[in-house]
């Protein structure tokens, strides 16, 4: 993530939920009124990462002792988990059928969110502790990077944006596209770092034709639903895309062919120097 003017980035980072999460915090003190506000930053971060562990501690299906993995057991009833289990079931079923049952948490015997719950997670965690840093003065823009899915926020007041970079799934040090927006979400699903992990949820089997999925939406949740709902579409047939408003995104087929869509429309030609965000 790279912005525009000569400012200061602080960074943090943290191995939580299987990834490697960054926080990003823009600084300019020399703004009026500006201050020293890296122990603000600070702070709030450490509870954003704190935020992520607990969302672990619920929802992760490597631990026997997670609310998640008991209820899958048989020795937890969802009425005495965590509420967050059924916060993010409802959630499940909302995007179930807004994408038309190309993402689903409702397979292979059982409630499994691991395809929602971390996109949901840092924006729960990005909302309740790094959005707010946005009041404290100098701080420009903060943002959150969860294993390249990311939530971001500007400044209304501040000439600043994130630039993103869309990494080329055939050649993974290398970028298709870059998109730059000041607010808003971005979430990437596909094969490039884990093979066919995507299974396809009407059939059980692996989603092969599509390499790659990035999607840009105002929230983390959505944006990352809508990236596993483009890998299990595919890019052969882009009539779901109707389905993906108000979303924009760019897909990379597994024979390198890219498609790209906004509001739920097919842009053509994809435009791959700058994929901007939805308006």
């Amino acid at each position: 993530m790279t912005g525009t003017i000569t400012t200061r980035r602080l960074v943090r980072t943290a191995g939580i939920m299987g990834t490697v999460v960054s926080v990003h915090a823009i600084l300019n003190p020399s703004r009026p009124g500006g201050s020293r506000p890296e122990d603000a930053v600070t702070e709030a971060i450490e509870s954003a990462f704190e935020q992520l562990r607990e969302a672990d501690r619920v929802f992760s299906t490597y631990r026997a002792t997670s609310d998640i993995s008991r209820i899958r057991a048989g020795s937890l009833t969802e009425d005495e988990a965590d509420p967050r289990i059924a916060l993010v079931r409802h959630a499940c079923e909302r995007a179930e059928a807004a994408t038309g049952g190309l993402f689903s948490a409702h397979w292979r015997g059982g409630f499994d969110p691991t395809g929602y719950v971390k996109g949901w997670s840092v924006e729960r965690a990005f909302d309740r502790c790094l959005r707010p840093l946005l009041e404290v003065s100098g701080v420009v823009a903060v943002g959150m990077n969860a294993g390249g899915d990311m939530q971001l926020a500007t400044h209304p007041d501040a000439d600043w944006r994130w630039r993103v970079g869309i990494v080329d799934p055939a050649r993974p040090g290398s970028l298709v596209a870059t998109t730059e927006l000041r607010d808003g979400a971005v979430a990437t699903s596909g094969t490039a770092e884990r093979g066919a992990h995507i299974l396809d949820p009407r059939t059980g089997r692996p989603a092969t034709d599509a390499a790659s999925a990035t999607v840009i939406s105002d929230r983390l949740g959505d944006a990352d639903v809508w990236a596993t709902a483009a890998v299990v579409g595919g890019i052969a047939d882009l009539g779901w895309v109707a389905r993906s408003r108000p979303t924009s995104g760019l897909i990379i087929g597994s024979d390198g062919r890219i498609r790209r869509w906004a509001s739920g429309v097919e842009v053509s030609p994809p435009d791959l120097v700058a994929m901007g965000p939805v308006d």
